[in-house]
């Protein structure tokens, strides 16, 4: 099984589910040498920075729980890089949401985490 082709399906299961719930999906693995986002969006009049977490099942909590503060300050930096990158104020307003996936189930955490 190969871990990035199954984080890919469950990405584009995210970015779909998104789109449903009114999000305009500009980009997806937004790459830089600091690190990845997974979807970049807009909704609500915020630029929001989504990362993506799948688990099978609660053995291990809920995936949510998996963005650790270290993860958190790593898509804060590599949000940096996406605003200057694109020419876009750092007034910007922008948002940290969270696309949890378990089984069939799924849930957008808004505003997840604040600004590091």
């Amino acid at each position: 099984m190969n871990k990035r082709l199954v984080g890919d399906d469950f990405e584009n299961v995210a970015a779909s589910y998104m789109k449903k719930n009114g999000y305009d999906i500009l980009e997806q693995n937004f790459r830089c040498r600091i690190g990845e986002i997974d979807i970049i969006a807009k909704n609500e009049g915020y630029l929001v920075f989504t990362e993506v977490k799948y688990r099978n099942d609660s053995r291990y909590g809920e995936p949510e729980y998996a963005v650790g503060i270290r993860k958190q300050q790593k898509i804060y930096s590599v949000a940096q890089v996406y605003l200057k990158k694109n020419k876009m104020s750092f007034d910007t307003p922008i948002r940290f949401d969270v696309v949890s996936i378990m089984g069939d189930r799924i849930n957008i955490i808004k505003n997840a985490f604040g600004a590091m």
